[in-house]
């Protein structure tokens, strides 16, 4: 038994009857599209990924600035009341 119900014998024929219709040049030039389609999909999330590190970095960097920054102003209106 093959997948589900399906024997090896039967898939060989359905692979062979794909081959003789569509024929290997185009099976191949289809396999190579694929393999790039996966491959620039891979691409896009792991740029995704670096674009999102990059973006929580720089949030962290303005929350500290502003934090420094707030701090700041309160040391310099105390230092105007003095």
């Amino acid at each position: 038994m093959g997948l589900g119900g399906i024997s090896i014998w039967q898939l060989l024929i359905v692979l062979a009857i794909i081959v003789l219709i569509f024929g290997t040049k185009k099976l191949r030039g289809m396999g190579g599209d694929i393999g790039g389609a996966v491959k620039g999909f891979k691409k896009a999330m792991s740029d995704d990924t670096a674009t999102e590190q990059e973006k929580s970095e720089q949030i962290q960097q303005s929350e500290k600035s502003t934090v420094q920054d707030s701090t700041t102003t309160e040391k310099a209106k105390e230092n105007d009341k003095a």
